[in-house]
């Protein structure tokens, strides 16, 4: 229990700090890249500016256009700066032919003038970074002049940047994990030692109650056989002592156990148990309850899987043997679960006087065998243990928090005020974890509940 919340306490801080990390790292990338598209393109505006103010215009006569720009004078030497600064130019004619171009090979796309700048893809791995200037004297158009910088400028800082986030992030979060693990033990340490102080305090006192109240039940049944013993009233007060001190006893019996499971002390005696000489005696000691109340109780050996467990790759044993429901396990505690679950049933079930034979208790066994994989070429055994009542149910709010501790459902207490004490579920789910199997409860209100229990069988246990 506490690995499994140290566990969930590391998860989630690592979680939590990855996540912050993640945005942390992708607010950082978007504002270098911005930042570097940003200075490409000051630097072409910029550039745009110097040429523009370096143009050499001269006037026109007799022509639509009184002014026309010198082009040899004025880029002989813009060339050799822009070229130191890896930025390529180009002039446009007002009609939009391409006049002067730093360029090796004019570049195959459209002219459009923009004032701010554009990414140009001309193939997966030449992109460019353009700005396109309409140069004019009032409405007069002179020509265009495009200014060109390579991409790689930014993605290459860009790809780099997103290496060093990536390993960085890789590394906090590692870093993150681990540290989040030794400061969840040191967190779970004081709770840890709560615990193992509470479990201890519990087993303590559970066993130093046990010899009381053993002193009490034998003192009240010496008085109760005492010949001399007259007085009705008095007899019936120590009969009262007796059943709330037989109650006690099995309080502090059942509190002592789970203690004990919790804290490792009670291990299962492993031993072949044949399911079915267990199940007869536990229905052999329940039926003069069951006889008293009027319900019937049962015991079956189903042969046919259902459809929940043949959809789950579960065939039918062909043959029973005489170890067919055997299993490894701890007899005492594999008859204290199933007594428990057969009382339980047992007690929220109540004969009707106008269909008595509704009543009725049913414990079915049966050996299932599974594909443990979707090829099918190994198989595990399964014995399964269903109990199933027509009691009065339990609500689908409740059936969450059935196996707490202390845990009753209110119409059970209603039902019967001598109810247990809501640790006999509890008990029985520590059983079936003890021997590695499953429990499951399916319940309709008014019309019944069943239980199912889940053992697996292995090899081992078979010829055991």
């Amino acid at each position: 229990m506490f690995q499994a919340t140290r566990r969930r306490l590391a998860l989630w801080y690592t979680t939590v700090t990855a996540v912050l990390l993640l945005l942390f790292a992708t607010g950082f990338y978007l504002y270098v890249r911005s930042t570097l598209i940003e200075r490409v393109d000051d630097t072409l505006e910029h550039v745009v500016e110097v040429v523009e103010r370096s143009l050499v215009i001269e006037p026109v006569r007799l022509s639509d256009i009184p002014f026309r720009v010198n082009v040899e004078a004025s880029f002989r030497d813009n060339a050799d700066a822009a070229e130191d600064d890896h930025i390529d130019l180009e002039w446009f004619s007002p009609t939009g032919e391409l006049q002067w171009s730093t360029l090796s090979e004019p570049l195959d796309i459209s002219l459009h003038p923009n004032d701010t700048g554009e990414t140009v893809h001309l193939s997966a791995d030449h992109l460019l970074r353009q700005v396109t200037k309409r140069v004019q004297i009032g409405r007069y158009v002179l020509g265009y002049l495009r200014v060109s910088h390579p991409w790689f400028e930014v993605t290459k800082p860009i790809r780099q940047l997103i290496v060093d986030l990536t390993l960085g992030t890789i590394f906090m979060v590692i870093s993150v994990a681990a540290i989040g693990w030794f400061l969840s033990g040191l967190a779970m340490k004081p709770v840890r030692e709560s615990y193992q102080r509470l479990k201890q305090f519990t087993a303590d006192a559970s066993h130093e109650l046990r010899n009381p109240i053993a002193m009490i039940q034998t003192n009240v049944q010496v008085a109760l056989a005492d010949p001399d013993l007259e007085s009705p009233l008095q007899r019936h007060q120590l009969k009262v002592v007796e059943r709330l001190t037989q109650r006690l006893g099995r309080l502090v019996n059942d509190l002592l156990f789970l203690a004990r499971v919790d804290s490792g002390i009670v291990q299962p005696q492993w031993q072949p148990v044949p399911l079915d000489a267990l199940l007869m005696e536990v229905i052999e000691e329940q039926q003069l309850v069951a006889a008293e109340k009027g319900i019937s109780l049962s015991l079956h050996f189903v042969e046919t899987p259902n459809a929940e467990f043949a959809g789950e790759h579960c065939a039918i044993v062909p043959a029973l043997s005489d170890e067919t429901f055997t299993l490894l396990g701890d007899w005492d505690q594999l008859a204290r679960l199933f007594t428990n679950l057969v009382s339980n049933a047992l007690q929220y079930t109540r004969a009707s006087t106008e269909n008595p034979d509704e009543a009725s208790v049913q414990v079915e066994l049966q050996q299932l065998e599974r594909l443990s994989n979707v090829g099918g070429r190994h198989t595990q055994s399964l014995l399964r243990v269903q109990v199933r009542d027509t009691g009065i149910g339990i609500s689908d709010s409740a059936l969450p928090h059935l196996f707490d501790r202390f845990y009753r459902v209110d119409p059970a207490r209603k039902h019967d005020a001598a109810a247990g004490s809501g640790l006999g579920l509890a008990i029985a789910k520590a059983i079936v974890e003890n021997h590695h199997g499953q429990i499951q409860v399916e319940s309709v209100l008014n019309q019944g509940t069943t239980i199912t229990v889940t053992f697996p069988v292995s090899k081992l246990d078979a010829h055991n």
